[in-house]
């Protein structure tokens, strides 16, 4: 098929984790433009990727690209996303999907109507270890999972006055920015959630408006639980990012900070899978790309992303009532959310 032209908006920090996509997929596609507020950034990224172009509105590539990949502050996902779409672009689009679930669901729309991919950036459901833990689970290599961990430690603080900080612009705290991600796992790996308890606070981090440091616990159907513990303030850390997953006959241990999955079973150890530490983002482009191609329905989907900001809205909202949240039905179909 042709070499598909992609643009990339937002030349940020953020941006900077993505390079290492478009130089291993250099054979399916060709970043054409680049685009960022500050001119001088999209400048130094389109010489980064051999781009033609480099301007500060993203309207001005629209006709010029076939796709994008939108790395922006989170309530500035709404606009740029509707307007590629209608234009007729295919989104990639930075997690979390938007700020609300009215938000959501015009993107989700916008898609359908346009008949173009969007796709939601979880590049978590890409990563090999990732991978091969779920095929692990799902085929019961370790007999049935009944519980499952992920840690998420790091040190984020962004400088005074950056759009992180605020409730409104990041779309809440640590969790709903960042623990996107692990909800979404936790989805994936487990089903369909029944109830479950959010516990954030910002000490620690007394940047944040809102959280930067959670605990989350799920029950999902059948009595298994999910569980995960992130912060943006840890001064050090043992786990870093891991996953934990108690199946009856051993324990399997995603270490993704050092790159590999592990199968404990009484006192033995086994190195199941090695691979290169990061975020392989050129899976999760892979994917993108197939998509295009094909017309398949991404993995990380509209609607199913949206299913996993749903599972955050509520256990926020039941927090705020120190109260156990009711997880069920978080389809598709609408529910009473907020706008």
């Amino acid at each position: 098929m042709a070499e598909i032209r992609m643009g990339l908006v937002g030349c940020g920090g953020m941006s900077q984790v993505h390079l290492r996509r478009f130089h291993a997929l250099a054979d399916r596609l060709r970043v054409t433009a680049t685009v960022d507020v500050d001119l001088a950034r999209a400048q130094a990224a389109a010489e980064a990727l051999g781009a033609e172009r480099a301007c500060t509105d993203y309207h001005d590539i629209l006709g010029d690209v076939d796709a994008v990949l939108l790395v922006l502050p989170h309530h500035l996902h709404h606009a740029a996303g509707i307007d590629c779409l209608r234009a007729g672009v295919h989104v990639l689009l930075e997690k979390p999907m938007a700020n609300s679930e009215r938000e959501c669901l015009d993107l989700i729309e916008a898609a359908r109507e346009a008949d173009r991919v969007l796709m939601i950036a979880y590049c978590m459901r890409y990563h090999p270890l990732v991978v091969r833990l779920k095929e692990l689970l799902d085929a019961g290599a370790y007999g049935d999972a009944f519980q499952l961990s992920i840690w998420t430690e790091q040190h984020t603080e962004y400088p005074p006055g950056h759009w992180t900080r605020s409730a409104a612009t990041l779309g809440g705290g640590q969790l709903f920015s960042h623990g996107c991600h692990y909800i979404d796992l936790l989805l994936w790996f487990l089903g369909e959630p029944v109830e479950g308890t959010h516990l954030g606070t910002n000490r620690g981090t007394p940047w944040m408006e809102r959280e930067g440091t959670s605990n989350v616990t799920i029950a999902f159907q059948g009595g298994r639980l999910g569980y995960h513990y992130g912060t943006w303030g840890a001064r050090g850390t043992r786990l870093g990012y891991s996953i934990h997953a108690h199946c009856e006959k051993g324990m399997l241990e995603a270490d993704i900070t050092h790159g590999r999955l592990l199968a404990h079973v009484g006192q033995r150890e086994e190195l199941l899978l090695e691979t290169e530490a990061g975020k392989h983002t050129e899976n999760e482009m892979a994917h993108f790309l197939d998509c295009i191609e094909t017309g398949r329905t991404p993995l990380t989907n509209g609607p199913d992303s949206l299913q996993g900001l749903r599972v955050i809205w509520r256990l926020y909202e039941a927090e705020e009532r120190h109260a156990v949240a009711d997880l069920r039905g978080l389809g598709l179909a609408p529910i009473d959310g907020p706008e």
